[in-house]
């Protein structure tokens, strides 16, 4: 005869397993509600890292010697203290606040900027008087406030797969990430970050409006924002219910997100004649993608495994593009991992927003790219072993301590 109790069992198994898992999302999800303590944490620690980070800027800047002359200054005269969060591409972002887009026939341009943060400074900035100086605090500012509101909104994502604990380890990770001192300046990291994680927050929770607009304003801000499209296509496939009416606020979601790319397209075809002058203007600034993401690692690597010495002391750009190409060779190795614990959407953000920049067969800039792709520090937070964790948070501080001297004293880390 046969046995019926096993099944009874399996059962009972299965409805204790459900009940435990509704317990536990009915927890997690009163934990997402109600986590007043860890985002008041966060909110406070966000902004000791962004004044300690300045003042640790200050005492490089009256200790080491510039590399070069300045370029920019906050108030037309050298300042110790403020002239660290104005190095760069701040001075560009602030021209465009001050006078607009300025296209430059078969020569270099400030149209390759995306605009969102330039403008924030622009209308914020008009608020206090019209001044460069008021730029730059502004621009600081608005970077400030939103590196803090990432913050927060990074946790209530990471609450989403993770507990509360690795949550906020992964928020950690990304505020001392080596180039994660970009989030202070008057850079556009901040703002990005904040809505790119905004966008994804609100397609894995299926406000698909909300996460539409965001999309819209992280796709307008930096060009390689357009490269999460491909991913957020694909959380909205994987999150939408099954119902006509809830796919298609999904696709016009999708929609409204890429209209911030094609927004800015339009306004440079209105400019230039050309949507898409703004890549053309990238290719004069010696930034060309499309070739073998490969070839530039593979290379760095073939270097630094037969004469490593010899090419770090001889090259005067080796020690920068070491930084930055290790750091891309490493999110790269991180991709699968990321795409087997949490799915193709954080894979596909993270595979897409590597290909691009490494293609171009420069390391420029890759540092500042993958310290916006979150997806990577959600999994360092998994890691269970206590001394990797430790490992990655002593290596991350260390080499944000080298990066912000770096840049501080005009270093070529851009």
């Amino acid at each position: 005869m046969h046995d019926s109790r096993p099944a009874i069992h399996n059962r009972s198994a299965i409805h204790n397993q459900s009940a435990i898992g509704s317990q536990s999302t009915i927890h997690n999800e009163s934990a997402i509600r109600n986590p007043q303590s860890a985002i008041t944490g966060i909110i406070v620690g966000a902004l000791a890292l962004r004044i300690l980070s300045a003042l640790l800027a200050l005492f490089v800047n009256l200790s080491f010697p510039l590399d070069r002359p300045e370029q920019f200054t906050v108030f037309g005269y050298t300042s110790k203290f403020w002239d660290t969060f104005a190095r760069y591409d701040s001075g560009y972002f602030e021209g465009i606040a001050w006078s607009g887009y300025q296209p430059a026939a078969g020569g270099r341009s400030n149209i390759a900027y995306f605009p969102v943060y330039p403008l924030l400074i622009r209308y914020i900035g008009r608020l206090f008087g019209h001044h460069h100086a008021t730029n730059y605090l502004v621009g600081i500012g608005i970077s400030w406030t939103c590196f803090v509101l990432a913050m927060v909104a990074l946790y209530y994502l990471a609450r989403l797969d993770l507990d509360r604990a690795q949550a906020q380890l992964a928020v950690l990770l990304t505020a001392i990430f080596p180039f994660a001192f970009f989030y202070g300046l008057v850079y556009s990291e901040s703002t990005f970050l904040l809505f790119t994680v905004l966008a994804f927050y609100g397609f894995r929770t299926r406000r698909w409006i909300l996460g539409g607009v965001c999309g819209a304003v992280a796709t307008a801000t930096r060009v390689p924002g357009i490269m999460m499209l491909p991913a957020l296509a694909w959380t909205a496939w994987r999150a939408a219910e099954p119902t006509r009416r809830d796919r298609a606020i999904a696709a016009t979601g999708l929609a409204i997100a890429a209209s911030g790319f094609g927004a800015y397209c339009f306004y440079i075809y209105r400019l230039t004649g050309h949507p898409f002058e703004w890549a053309f203007t990238l290719q004069r600034w010696g930034y060309v993608p499309g070739g073998s993401p490969w070839r530039a690692p593979a290379h760095l690597l073939s270097v630094l495994l037969t004469h490593p010495y010899a090419y770090l002391t001889q090259d005067p750009m080796a020690p920068y593009d070491t930084l930055y190409g290790i750091t891309g060779i490493l999110f790269v190795i991180a991709t699968p991992f990321v795409w087997r614990r949490f799915g193709a959407g954080y894979g596909l953000f993270m595979l897409l927003n590597l290909l691009l920049p490494l293609s171009s067969g420069v390391f420029e800039g890759v540092g500042r790219y993958c310290s916006v792709l979150f997806p990577c520090f959600l999994w360092l937070a998994t890691i269970r072993s206590t001394v990797w964790s430790v490992a990655i948070i002593v290596v991350f501080s260390m080499v944000y301590t080298l990066g912000l001297a770096l840049f501080t004293t005009i270093h070529p880390i851009f």
